[in-house]
């Protein structure tokens, strides 16, 4: 039944599971058996102290459900050992037992995030996330973690059982032989035949927002919250303020890691659009020489008359401002916004050519009466 000849990306399993760890072996079932079907090389659980017990003991310890599982539908060679489990844990970082206080669905939140980001951060992966089981704000902050941090070989999926399995706690899979299964009906206990079970698959759409995302955040160590406030910078009323005396510039909240050009460029764009300057003209044929002097005098202001950045700053600008020195000074500007705010939320901050593209001439265009400088 496997598939794993004709592809090579890294095939990935991520669940939530509570109490009933039937969700991971009912949901394999249905994967292998989706045309085309579908294994992954490595199935990883999210879940509590007592969770994880469960799914130890009820999965793998033996030759529990999921190796039966393999071995009668002969799948291939799948890793999920109890390493792969992974426990939700405290303040302290001890297993939590259980999730209910606010403070513990934070800390949940922000261990389902970094195990999401985590798991989506080399390209040579696919990820497929259940939201079956575990605890309904679990669900919800995988599936939202996946909106976060999912690529578009990602997928979503909810697995459905027919009655009366759905919640039968002995039912994990639909077998090859006769399983018999005691469940109830009503006030009566019947016998019903695992053989029997529907076990079918449901992909949920989920919007992809991990392109808007600062690359800082991607690349680890924000938390669930962040994450969520980066996704919706967008909305947020753009803010560029500068601290000159710490060398330190905010937009729209965020700190900006800045080289000392990226600073200075940045602070001198938004001086001149507070003072009502107008566009800078570089271009290939021009040059700007009282735009170079105006920037060299900055540059003398903030890191004094001899500094490193001055003298690199006066070499590049002996020809006045062209854009042999603007077009790649802009660039690593943008560059910086975008791995700071993410592609959408640095969109407000980026320098933007002014009037057609025939005529180079280049501005802020953020508006001024958002722009703060601190003296």
């Amino acid at each position: 039944m496997s598939d794993r000849k004709t592809r090579q990306p890294r095939r990935i399993l991520l669940a939530v599971t509570g109490l009933t760890p039937q969700v991971v072996t009912e949901t394999l079932y249905a994967l292998a058996h989706q045309e085309p079907p579908w294994i992954p090389d490595a199935i990883h659980l999210i879940t509590t102290a007592t969770g994880a017990e469960n799914a130890r003991l009820n999965l793998l310890a033996g030759q529990r459900w999921f190796h039966r599982l393999c071995a009668d539908y002969r799948l291939p060679a799948i890793a999920f050992t109890p390493a792969h489990i992974h426990v939700v844990p405290d303040a302290d970082g001890q297993p939590l037992d259980d999730i209910r206080s606010p403070e513990q669905n934070t800390l949940a939140a922000d261990f389902i995030a970094e195990q999401v980001r985590h798991l989506t951060a080399t390209a040579d992966s696919e990820l497929h996330v259940s939201i079956a089981g575990g605890r309904k704000t679990m669900g919800y902050y995988l599936g939202y973690a996946l909106s976060l941090f999912g690529r578009p070989q990602d997928r979503l999926s909810h697995v459905l059982v027919s009655d009366p399995f759905e919640t039968n706690r002995d039912f994990y899979y639909p077998t090859l032989q006769d399983q018999p299964i005691h469940s109830r009906r009503g006030d009566k206990e019947i016998t019903v035949n695992a053989r029997d079970a529907r076990v079918e698959l449901t992909d949920i759409p989920f919007v992809r927002l991990r392109d808007g995302l600062p690359a800082e955040l991607i690349a680890g160590g924000a938390r669930f919250s962040q994450a969520v406030a980066a996704a919706q910078c967008p909305g947020h009323r753009p803010e560029l303020h500068f601290d000159l005396a710490a060398r330190q510039a905010r937009a729209g909240g965020e700190p900006l890691k800045l080289t000392a050009q990226n600073f200075a460029l940045l602070l001198w764009l938004a001086r001149r659009r507070l003072a009502g300057k107008g566009p800078i003209h570089s271009s290939t044929y021009d040059s700007d020489p009282r735009a170079a002097q105006d920037y060299l005098n900055l540059c003398r202001n903030l890191f004094g008359g001899h500094g490193s950045e001055v003298e690199r700053a006066e070499t590049g600008l002996k020809n006045g401002m062209d854009s042999t020195w603007f077009s790649p000074a802009k660039n690593r500007l943008h560059k910086a916004l975008i791995r700071a705010l993410g592609e959408r939320g640095a969109q407000p901050y980026l320098i933007r050519r002014a009037g057609p593209r025939r005529d180079a001439r280049f501005e802020l265009q953020i508006d001024p009466q958002y722009i703060q400088i601190d003296d």
